[in-house]
């Protein structure tokens, strides 16, 4: 029977660890996911000739772009880690501290993202991989932006977007039923002739629902001697009201003649990460800009967020960076607040006195042994 619509309860995003990745344990679903939202654009050059008033034909001249975001609640690193970004574990293989972007700085192949959709009125964590299922696949894609928002009020979230280079539909059939891959070849944009299958869909993490705005700590007395507000660490420092942290990862597409889709999508450098902070002012400290400018060293700067328990969940780190700007604002009616924005440029994979840092309680790799 025809779907008359779908929701949320019938959708489950995953995430491969490679292009092409084809066995259950190289797929892993994302959890907490909140939004996700994909769509592809085709760039044609209308050919028009002399005697004819309308075009005799419409050439694609670039290769299509296919691009995609989804949202979902911060936890414990397990969403990071299955993405491709670097996170330091208590437990796991990534014992010593790296760049949080580094696995994405290298050119590769890229990741695939699969939409599994159940049928209608079913929840895709209970209904198993079968036949009937529909499977929407984003083929090679490249993270071109991670941002993260934490506020007063509101459940620490994660955004992040994509570039991609395919995106196909797959009606599963049959026994034992296998979705077509939705990656191509980057040397020529062949379609990758492999098939592969999904794990089952589940709720995701048990001991953590979501993490709290109120088990947030936020440290950045070393921006002391750099800024006018109160950085004290605890009660007596401003009352932070927000703080977003921003990775841009814009990538160029790389082309040559004689194939039909970049044959590399490379990360634009610099690299520039930005955190801006929104908090209450209570005081402000004795200096001056002049002061401040003589003391423009590396700052640093750790957002913690516990889980119920009171452990460290995950912790974002931010070195090597500077204030760029202090703004404040006051008027009748309002509390006084300021903004104030730092931002510190990405380093290799092995420096790690510069850009951002990132470590969650989630002990292992999200991905086995690849097995067909």
């Amino acid at each position: 029977m025809a779907k008359n619509r779908v929701i949320y309860q019938s959708e489950a995003l995953f995430v491969s660890e490679g292009a092409k990745t084809t066995g259950i344990s190289g797929h892993e679903q994302l959890d907490r996911v909140q939004s996700a939202n994909y769509s592809f654009n085709i760039t044609r050059q209308d050919i028009n000739q002399y005697g004819q008033l309308a075009k005799i034909g419409s050439i694609v001249t670039e290769a299509p772009t296919v691009s995609a975001d989804f949202s979902y609640y911060l936890t414990n690193g397990f969403n990071e880690a299955a993405l491709g970004f670097y996170v330091q574990g208590t437990e796991s293989a990534n014992v010593a501290e790296g760049g949080f972007g580094s696995g994405h700085l290298a050119d590769g192949s890229g990741r695939n993202l699969m939409m599994s959709t159940v049928e209608e009125g079913n929840d895709a964590n209970e209904v198993p991989y079968r036949t009937g299922n529909e499977i929407i696949g984003i083929g090679n894609a490249y993270l071109s932006d991670y941002s993260v928002d934490l506020s007063v009020g509101s459940l620490p979230t994660a955004s992040v977007s994509v570039e991609a280079a395919n995106i196909n539909v797959t009606q599963l059939t049959g026994v034992a039923p296998k979705f077509a891959l939705p990656a191509v070849e980057v040397s020529d944009g062949s379609s990758v002739a492999l098939s592969g299958r999904l794990p089952e869909a589940i709720s995701g993490l048990d001991d953590i629902v979501a993490l709290r705005p109120g088990d947030i700590a936020v440290d950045f007395a070393n921006l002391t001697g750099g800024v006018m507000s109160n950085t004290t660490s605890g009660v007596d420092g401003m009352h932070v009201q927000s703080v977003s942290i921003s990775l841009p990862l814009s990538r160029s597409p790389l082309e040559r003649l004689g194939t039909k889709y970049a044959y590399a999508r490379s990360v634009d450098f610099p690299v520039t990460a930005t955190m801006n902070i929104n908090a209450i002012v209570n005081e402000t400290v004795q200096g001056s800009l002049i002061d401040y400018l003589a003391n423009d060293t590396g700052k640093t700067i750790t957002v913690r967020l516990k889980d119920p328990s009171g452990a460290n969940a995950m912790k974002f780190t931010m070195k090597g960076c500077n204030v760029v700007s202090e703004s404040f604002s006051s008027s009748i009616g309002s509390n006084k607040s300021v903004d104030i924005t730092v931002e510190s440029q990405i380093g290799g994979p092995n420096d790690t006195v510069n850009g951002i840092f990132v470590s969650g309680s989630y002990p292992i790799n999200p991905f086995e042994d690849d097995t067909p």
